[in-house]
């Protein structure tokens, strides 16, 4: 338990540290980057792409194993449905992303600054969390 804890820990930190080098918590570059028709900054493209680089190769070795490095039973998505649930969300989170400029990673690691507009967005997001939850309770779905 200690083991996995301690690398959960060091994997966020440099997941972290990761966001604040690429320039990911910011929410000029991040807008910049999806001003297409403005000034637009490139620069996040590569850092995509290279997050996803590392995901295929990632995803790729762990399909195969049935254990995870720490011992751990794997556990990879299995549904690869597209639907109305998935495109919604999708919208909702593109949507939210373009208008504060911010995705839920970046956000946590910007708390880490007490930028009064990030704990604004951490408490919206915890909002939007929990009204989904409401809605799938009322309107029914599987979770």
């Amino acid at each position: 338990m200690m083991k996995s804890t301690i690398a959960a820990f060091a994997i966020g930190l440099l997941f972290g540290l990761g966001l604040c080098v690429s320039g990911m918590i910011l929410p000029s570059k991040v807008k910049g980057f999806l001003d297409i028709a403005g000034n637009w900054d490139p620069s996040l493209a590569f850092v995509m792409g290279g997050a996803i680089g590392v995901g295929l190769i990632a995803f790729r070795f762990a399909r195969g194993s049935p254990r995870a490095l720490l011992g751990e039973a794997m556990r990879l998505p299995t549904n690869d449905r597209i639907d109305a649930p998935l495109l919604i969300g999708s919208s909702i989170f593109g949507i939210g992303w373009g208008l504060a400029g911010v995705c839920p990673g970046p956000a946590i690691v910007d708390l880490a600054f007490l930028d009064p507009q990030i704990v604004v967005f951490i408490l919206a997001m915890l909002a939007g969390m929990a009204l989904e939850r409401t809605a799938r309770g009322l309107f029914g779905g599987a979770r």
